[in-house]
Formats: C-alpha cells, structure tokens, sequence
C-alpha cells in the first residue's frame, strides 16, 4: 500500500500537471483572440456553431476556445482556470475525459436547441461543465475535502446557476448542457475503487469511534500535505 506521503506526492503532481494544462488552455485561447479580432471575429463566425446547420457540426469543437470581444474572453478566463484546476488536480487523465465530454455534450446541445439565425462561441459551456463536475464529483467519488470544495464553490459562484436559464442574447443552451455533462461526467468517471464496497466487519470488532467523518476528512487534509 501507498504511505500517506507517496500518496501526497502523487496529488502534488498531479496538480502542477493541472496548472499547466490550464495555463496551456487559456494560452491557446487567448492566442487565437489575437487574429480573430483583427479579422474582426471572422474565425467565430466560420467555426462558431449554428444550430441545424451541418457545415458548422466541426464548430462543436472549435468553438470551445473562439470568442466574441475582449470582454467575453476576460469573462470566462478566471472561472475557466478555477473550476478547471479543481476539475483536474486529481488526474489529468480522467480530466481529459470529462473535457471531452462536455465540449461534445454542450456543442451538440447548442447545435439541436440553440437559434439557427445566431453563431455560438466561447469557452462558457466549458466553464459550467466543470463547475457541474466539481459540484458533484466528491458524492460519487466520496472524497469528502472535494465534497468541502463542491460546497464551497456552489456558494461562492451561486450567480453561476443564472446563466442556466433562458437569456436574450447569450447562448445559454451551450451552459445548461455543458453544466449537465459535467454532472453526468462526474458519475461514469467516478472513482470505482473508493465506491467499492468495504468488506462487512465481524461481529466481535469494536464499533467505529464517534467522528469518523472527521477523521477521513483529515486524512484528506493530510494526503493534500496540508
């Protein structure tokens, strides 16, 4: 078995390979603002997505990392990084997956329900979608500091839930999907080990010390190295 400090090694790791992928992602996007304002945002408009339309069906992917001014691109750089960051600081790996889950699920959402007059593009749907699986991932994982974090960040970004309802003039239907595909993310890439079931007791062991929940709570802390 892995001692504790193998073990916060590891998520150590793991979280510089998450800030970097994270600073890699917003360098990308903000990279490719440079020529889609000089164009006057002819990149969005060519690989932004549109609903019913089957030439921009590629958009659904594109369109993640296109936006529409300075604003909209400063708007969802920070909580882009933040939920991001939580999102992958315990497995790039698994973090990829969901990305791709929820570029998908939240471009192909707005393709079917979205305005077919209008051209969708930015990295919001991203953002819900990671804020979805932040949200949920410490239930179906049972990790309790990443059940903390959910709490935390479903209080301090409560504004966040606005945006998943109907809006003139911002494409929603790409938050409420991606959002939705975070949530669904957060189930089929679970942890499998730490939902396992535990081997039942016998009947002559001791019942467990009152505080339990504290204490897992502190060997979370303690694996964290904080």
């Amino acid at each position: 078995m892995e001692s504790r400090g193998q073990t916060a090694e590891i998520m150590i790791a793991e979280a510089r390979k998450a800030l970097w992928v994270m600073v890699g992602f917003l360098a990308v996007i903000w990279v490719l603002q440079i020529p889609n304002w000089l164009s006057g945002y002819a990149l969005s408009r060519e690989y932004g997505v549109q609903a019913w339309n089957p030439e921009t069906l590629p958009g659904i992917i594109s369109s993640a990392f296109l936006h529409w001014s300075w604003e909209h691109i400063e708007g969802n750089s920070g909580p882009l990084f933040v939920f991001g960051f939580l999102a992958a600081y315990r497995g790039v790996a698994k973090f990829l997956s969901v990305t791709a889950l929820i570029v998908l699920v939240s471009g192909l959402g707005e393709w079917f329900t979205a305005d077919p007059d209008a051209v969708g593009a930015g990295a919001s749907g991203v953002v819900f979608g990671y804020f979805g699986y932040v949200l949920v991932r410490g239930v179906f994982d049972r990790h309790l500091i990443d059940i903390v974090i959910g709490v935390v960040m479903a209080l301090s970004f409560a504004y966040q839930f606005t945006g998943l309802l109907p809006q003139e003039g911002i494409g929603w239907q790409a938050h409420l999907f991606g959002f939705l595909a975070g949530t669904l993310g957060g189930w089929i890439f679970r942890d499998r080990r730490a939902a396992a079931p535990k081997p039942a007791a016998s009947r002559s062991a001791a019942p467990p010390a009152s505080g339990g929940s504290r204490s897992s709570l502190h060997k979370e802390l303690d694996d964290l190295g904080l």
